[in-house]
Formats: C-alpha cells, structure tokens, sequence
C-alpha cells in the first residue's frame, strides 16, 4: 500500500518539474525615432475690396479677419514666414497679422512681397488650432483702378533645434 503511495506522489510531482524545464524566453530589440514635425495649415476664404475713400484722403484700408491657422511642431524656435506668389500692382500693398501660439511671438502686421518675411517666431514644441490670420489691403490714389486679382499667401514653418 505505501508503494502505490509513493507512485502516486511522485506522478503527480512530474508534471510540475516537467513544465519548469519546458519555460522560455524571448527578447526582442525595438528601435525607435520621432523626427522633426513641422506642419501649418490655413482655413478661410478672405476677400478684400477697396471701394471708398474720405475726400482728400488715400482710399480707404480694409481688413479681412475670419481665416484661421493651425500649427504643430516638436522642435524648439520654430517660425513661420509667409510670401505672396507673384508682387503686388503699383500703389497696392497686402500685410498680414497672425496671432502667435502660446510661447511664441507674433511680429505683428508685416507687409507681403515675393520674398518671405518672418510673421511668428519663437515656436516651440506645440500644437495649437484656430490661431487668427488677419489680412489688411492698402491702395494709394496713384495706384489707379486695379482689376480683380489673386495672390497666393504661401506660409512656411521651418524648426530650429
């Protein structure tokens, strides 16, 4: 009798040491980056038209508010520039204004031309929605009349470190 015991015991040991030499492992290495992200959009239609003026004075300035930009960026002193495509008539001068994203730093209303000029500075490590884009047309009474035109304003955000 105390050898069906024994059996018993040791058959129901066998599974447990059985499973503990049967365990393993496997490792595997995982290589990872996140690259530079700079990315800006615009939204809105804006539409100016110059149709009055104060006698004696300069036809009068009108703005276009209403046109939006989003940024995001994973870099420290980011900017972003804007350019128009193609140079603005004689007499006519088109400036923008974007509102700056927390921690950065709008330069304020800055007049377009084919050459970028900075319009925010200061960019870092961020994403924001909704900013406000301001767009303000200038026409001096030497400019004359000036047929209805397109200008494409072309934003550009490039990262710093």
């Amino acid at each position: 009798m105390s050898r069906t015991k024994k059996f018993l015991v040791s058959f129901a040991l066998l599974p447990l040491a059985a499973s503990a030499l049967l365990a393993q492992t496997a490792s595997h290495v995982l290589t990872f980056q996140v690259s530079a992200i700079n990315q800006v959009s615009v939204s809105g239609t804006p539409s100016l038209t110059i149709n009055a003026a104060v006698a004696g004075s300069a036809p009068t300035t009108v703005t276009a508010t209403g046109s939006t930009y989003s940024v995001t960026t994973n870099q420290s002193t980011a900017k972003i520039t804007a350019a128009i495509d193609v140079a603005m008539p004689t007499g006519v001068t088109l400036s923008t204004t974007l509102a700056a994203p927390s921690g950065g730093t709008s330069a304020g209303k800055q007049q377009l031309s084919a050459v970028a000029t900075d319009v925010v500075t200061g960019i870092t490590k961020l994403n924001a929605a909704g900013l406000a884009i301001t767009y303000e047309l200038n026409a001096t009474a030497a400019a004359g009349v000036v047929a209805s035109a397109t200008r494409t304003v072309t934003y550009t955000i490039t990262g710093g470190t």
